[in-house]
Parts: structure tokens; C-alpha cells; sequence
């Protein structure tokens, strides 16, 4: 097997700036130095032709680079901003949805480089850079293998069931179908070379080049999220409902392995109200810079966090995010929990209509302005007038995103603590191997 490439889309706009930093070639010409396309009646517009799609390839594939000017990071955060940024290898463009998508193409172990950079800190231990490097190649290339097998299926492929009394949805990157990842949180964070790599993060790529998590001749869908809040949560309660035997619950501890079942309403309850032993369990801010950067150490009551509503507010949340008008909202009821006490359905109860809703990530996303930190959480009524109506909700919450795979708060902390990368990986993606593939 030899290195292979990835298409990975950057942005998504009626009309895109860009800078060629160094001589590029489109259409047999070489072009360079600033420039503009716009979507005009289904095609791209540059330089006053219009095209179906357009390349601009490096003449020198080591010293070029490029900058597109104002690409969205952090979509539908809290920290959502606009910055150029810079990338290396070859520039597409092609038009979806009435606007123009900027593609990068680059070989997989660059783009590595500039995610281990952009979703970690560059100061981060060698070990955890090195689990961290692994863990992005195997997500990346089982996706990648993963969307051809469901194009050569040409079997519909659905993220949703819906009914007039339920709605279960999930988020993944089968949305996109004409590059293999975007460039955002809902694949992994890439932003070229925009943010400085260190020496520490080549070295941690250098020297797992090609190493890929296995497990019964397949790569492993390596996941991971921030804080999995003391144990793991399974991957169809947050996906397709698919067992993989390396995502399993576990505790995020080496000390304590006995398990409370989170699925037992009341035994959630416990786990969200009480702090645990796990390696997640830190306010070590020189650990959590390792892993959180600027704009994510905004946050820092992660492992435990409460968030508080008045019914006005969450009312109007709740129709501004979900387009669903269930008046008054009387009770938030748990409905499904998964293995880390995380909410896999959820029953809105509201004064014109209730519906259920699923699964983690829409929970989190109807119940606030961009994420609810997890779905771990149980609800406090507070303020119950006599027709039954809560004044205030607080949702008391445990961890930080969907609990899945490498915890990298956890993993961070193993690294401080002396264990090695094949170690951390292997504590978070049980029965696992780690094979080098070319």
C-alpha cells in the first residue's frame, strides 16, 4: 500500500478569494498571486469564464502553498469565527448546493500534520501526539473506505427515521459524498498549515507513518471526543446502530474497573451528581492545554457541568433549533440512556404537542445556541406552578461530546503519567492491534 490521498472540503460560499502564494497551474497556465471565483447559474466563474469545476495544481509540490481568505471555523459553536488560512498541495473548486466548495487534495500523512495541530496543542507529550496521529489515519481511511462501500452498494443511506412522535437522527460524515471530509468538527479539524506545527508533532507522524488500528482485518472507525466523563459510551447509540467490539463501555481508569449500568435511570442519576476517579477527571491546566486550545480553554467545567434555563428561554430555544412549536415545555423525560449514562432519547413533553427525539448530538443540539457540552445529563425541575408548568430547568451534565473511543482529556493525562501511545490506544479501543500498513 502506498501513502494515500485525501479530498478534504474547506468551504462552502457564493463566492470565494484566494491567494497563490507560489506558481500554480490551471487549465496548462500558470497562474499565481491573488484571485476570485463566483457561483453564476450553476457553474464557477474565473477571470470572466465559467467552468464546471476547476484545479490549480503546484508547480513545486514541497514550497507551495495557499491562502483562502475568511473560511467559517467552528461551525455552529460557540467560539464560530472567520480567518484565512493556509494550505499546502492542490486547490479544487466544484459547485453544490448553489454555491462553490474549496477542496484541498493533499497526502494523508501532511494533512495529519495540520490536525494533530489544529485539534490538539502542538505542546502536547510525544505519546499522546503519537495515539493522536494513529487515531486520526485510521478514522480518516476507515471513512474513506466506508463511503466507497456504500456507494458501490447503491443502497439509500439514511441518518434519519422520522414520525409524527419521534425523530431520530444522527450526524456523521456520510453527508458528504463528493470529497472524503471536511475541514470542521463534524469530521476533524483541519486548518492547513495555518497554525504552526512543532517539530514534536512531525516527529509523533514521522514515527507512526502508516500505523493503523485494526481490529478482525478491518481498520478500526476511530473515534474520540474531549471528555468521555468516567466511561465510554457505545458507538450505536451514538451512530448507526452497528457493534463494533472495540467501543465498548469502560471505565476511563485503571484503578477502578467496576461499572455501574448507566442505562438504569437512577444509577445515571448517581454518576452524573458524583466527581469519580478517571484519568478525564482533571483541572490540570497545564494537561487541558495540551489538548484544549485557545478558544476551547474558554471552557472549563467540563468532566461535571450544570446549565441553567428559565421556560421562557427554553421554549424559544427549543423552536428556534428543532423548527418544532411545543408551546410551554412541561418535562424533559429520559427516555433511552446509552452505556456512559448518555442520552440516547429524549421525551420532549410540551403544552401543544410532545415528541421524542434522538439520538446524542440532536439532543444536544435542540437543547442549546450551538452544543450541549454531552447528552449525559439528568433534569431538575424547579419553580412548578399549580397547572404544572416549570419555572427554570437545570441540566446537570457529565463529559464532553459523544463519549466514544479515545477520551483525549483522558489520554492526555496517561501520556503526563508515563504511558505509552500503543498503552493509551489500546485502554480506549479494546481488543484492538496497531499494524503498520505502508
Amino acid at each position: 500500500m502506498t501513502e494515500p490521498e485525501v479530498s478534504v472540503g474547506i468551504m462552502f460560499e457564493s463566492q470565494i478569494e484566494f491567494g497563490l502564494n507560489t506558481a500554480f497551474v490551471c487549465n496548462g497556465k500558470d497562474v499565481e498571486g491573488g484571485q476570485m471565483v463566483k457561483f453564476n447559474e450553476g457553474k464557477i466563474e474565473w477571470k470572466g469564464e465559467v467552468y464546471d469545476e476547476l484545479l490549480f495544481e503546484p508547480k513545486d509540490k514541497q514550497m507551495a502553498s495557499f491562502e483562502l481568505i475568511n473560511v467559517t471555523i467552528g461551525i455552529n459553536f460557540h467560539w464560530e469565527r472567520k480567518e484565512n488560512q493556509t494550505f499546502r498541495g492542490a486547490l479544487k473548486f466544484i459547485v453544490e448546493d448553489n454555491k462553490i466548495t474549496a477542496i484541498n487534495l493533499l497526502g494523508i500523512e501532511e494533512y495529519l500534520t495540520s490536525v494533530i495541530s489544529s485539534e490538539m496543542s502542538a505542546t502536547a507529550s510525544l505519546e499522546l501526539l503519537k495515539a493522536h496521529a494513529v487515531i486520526s489515519r485510521s478514522w480518516l481511511m476507515a471513512q474513506i473506505q466506508k463511503n466507497k462501500e456504500i456507494t458501490k452498494s447503491e443502497q439509500k443511506y439514511s441518518t434519519m427515521h422520522e414520525t409524527p412522535k419521534e425523530l431520530i437522527k444522527w450526524y456523521d460524515r456520510e453527508d458528504h459524498t463528493r470529497f472524503d471530509i471536511c475541514a470542521d468538527d463534524h469530521c476533524q479539524r483541519y486548518q492547513g498549515i495555518t497554525r504552526a506545527s512543532t517539530e514534536i508533532v512531525k516527529e509523533a507522524i514521522n514515527q507512526t507513518r502508516g500505523q493503523l488500528l485494526m481490529y478482525g482485518g478491518k481498520i478500526c472507525d476511530a473515534r474520540y471526543s474531549k471528555s468521555c466523563g468516567g466511561i465510554f459510551e457505545e458507538f450505536g447509540n451514538c451512530w448507526e446502530n452497528v457493534d463494533h467490539p472495540y467501543l465498548v463501555k469502560k471505565r476511563d481508569s485503571k484503578t477502578y474497573t467496576d461499572i455501574l449500568d448507566l442505562t438504569v435511570e437512577l444509577n445515571a442519576r448517581e454518576w452524573i451528581l458524583s466527581s469519580p476517579e478517571a484519568f478525564c477527571n482533571t483541572t490540570d491546566k497545564k494537561i487541558l492545554s495540551q489538548v484544549l486550545n485557545n478558544y476551547d480553554q474558554e471552557t472549563t467545567n467540563f468532566y461535571r457541568w450544570s446549565v441553567t434555563y428559565k421556560q421562557k428561554e427554553l421554549s424559544a430555544l427549543i423552536l428556534k433549533r428543532s423548527g418544532v412549536d411545543y408551546g410551554e415545555i412541561l418535562d424533559l423525560v429520559p427516555v433511552q440512556r446509552g452505556t456512559s449514562g448518555r442520552l440516547v432519547k429524549l421525551k420532549i413533553v410540551g403544552s401543544k404537542r410532545t415528541r421524542t427525539i434522538g439520538k446524542e448530538l440532536e439532543i444536544r443540539r435542540t437543547l442549546s445556541e450551538s452544543h450541549l457540552y454531552s447528552s449525559a445529563f439528568m433534569i431538575i425541575k424547579l419553580d412548578v406552578n399549580s397547572k404544572g408548568v416549570p419555572g427554570r430547568f437545570v441540566l446537570k451534565g457529565a463529559g464532553w461530546g459523544h463519549g466514544v473511543g479515545l477520551c483525549q482529556i483522558g489520554a492526555a493525562v496517561m501520556g503526563e503519567r508515563g504511558y505509552k501511545y500503543d498503552e493509551i490506544l489500546l485502554h480506549y479501543f479494546v481488543g484492538a492491534s496497531i499494524e503498520k500498513k505502508y
